[in-house]
């Protein structure tokens, strides 16, 4: 059973970001815990700490403070939309975030997408308004484990640094 979900959590950035790392929406799980990839099986936050060579954060503070310090804004594509739980596939009457707005007030050129939703919500939502194209990246959802191994995904992450070194 699907409902409207508000996006309740603002875009993690700084003067200092290089690029915009975009997910779809918040999980219920996220939403609960006020903060990007709260799942405790989600491999985002080891994904980022093992690339960036820094200890896995624990606290929404240390995330906060180990993305700002390796220059990656985080986000999602959508401001609303129509969901079944945390299931992607679902998503139903999609509204988006202003992307193009975010990118007017910071340095950041480079927007990557995690998952295949997020990346053709953004080329349909977003790129007209952006201009930007994104770069896609897998899911690091415990849903899309048995398609990328963590080290496979680990290593779909390293184009990352490219950008923030």
């Amino acid at each position: 059973m699907d409902e409207l979900v508000m996006h309740p959590l603002q875009p993690v950035f700084d003067k200092n970001s290089r690029v915009l790392v975009l997910g779809t929406m918040p999980s219920p799980k996220s939403r609960e815990n006020g903060f990007y990839y709260s799942h405790p099986q989600n491999r985002f936050w080891r994904v980022i700490s093992d690339l960036y060579e820094e200890p896995l954060p624990k606290t929404n503070s240390e995330k906060t403070k180990l993305l700002l310090h390796c220059r990656v804004a985080l986000w999602d594509v959508l401001k609303s939309c129509r969901i079944d739980g945390a299931d992607d596939a679902s998503i139903r009457d999609p509204q988006p975030n202003d992307i193009a707005g975010l990118l007017q007030e910071t340095e950041i050129r480079t927007v990557f997408t995690t998952g295949a939703k997020a990346a053709s919500l953004y080329r349909r939502l977003c790129l007209p308004c952006t201009g930007t194209e994104a770069i896609s990246l897998p899911s690091t959802s415990p849903a899309n484990c048995r398609f990328y191994t963590y080290d496979r995904l680990l290593e779909a992450y390293r184009v990352l640094r490219r950008y923030t070194d």
